[in-house]
């Protein structure tokens, strides 16, 4: 096992990072090819997740700074994304609501967010102990719920557009498609707010001991 030297999928992990700031920018922009774009960006970011934790395994190459890396990657590319929604869905008009949630409640961001923050400062309170804590199980489940609600999200608001901008609204096709489609963001969302408690409630439970708590 590596420690500290800089590896493959610490770089792919490094360009994730790099990546967040364009997502953020392409996701509030209004435009069809901006909202497509996001989504594609995101897609392909999630995919260099799975890749580089593949190779760190395949290879070896698993390393401290990876294990610190990748959580950081994770939260910014929620950042990045998270408050584009909110702006988005507090726009007028019902096409930039958030299905079946409408403008997206401030206390999702907090719940979310503040559960990312917290993780990190107690990430980082542990690596000053000499303690680097991987993500655990729950903390991946809640991300890839996560992941399924942002990407459902980032697609809904161009498909729209397209519907809006071809008339296809009222045809029995985009009916169907339409109801499935705001059915998974609204539903995974959900999901993704129950995880994101249990998986801190967990998180801080696994460990414990680095709070002083005892058995």
């Amino acid at each position: 096992m590596f420690t500290g030297r800089l590896t493959p999928p610490n770089i792919i992990t490094l360009v994730r990072i790099a990546v967040c700031p364009v997502l953020f920018w392409l996701a509030v922009l209004p435009s069809l090819g901006a909202r497509f774009g996001a989504f594609v960006l995101f897609v392909v970011a999630g995919l260099s997740d799975v890749w580089d934790g593949y190779l760190a395994r395949k290879h070896g190459w698993i390393t401290d700074m990876g294990k610190l890396l990748d959580p950081f990657a994770d939260k910014l590319l929620l950042v990045a994304t998270l408050i584009p929604f909110y702006l988005i869905s507090h726009r007028p008009g019902e096409v930039h609501e958030v299905p079946l949630w409408g403008p997206l409640p401030m206390w999702v961001l907090v719940v979310i967010l503040g559960r990312e923050l917290g993780i990190t400062l107690f990430r980082s309170y542990a690596s000053r102990r000499g303690v680097v804590i991987a993500a655990g199980r729950a903390g991946k489940l809640k991300a890839l719920v996560q992941n399924l609600f942002t990407g459902g999200l980032l697609l809904w608001y161009p498909l729209l557009d397209s519907a809006l901008a071809r008339g296809w609204t009222d045809t029995a096709a985009w009916g169907a498609w339409r109801l499935l489609h705001r059915g998974w963001v609204g539903v995974t969302l959900v999901l993704a707010l129950v995880l994101t408690i249990y998986s801190m409630i967990d998180y801080l439970w696994t460990n414990r001991s680095l709070l002083g708590v005892r058995d």
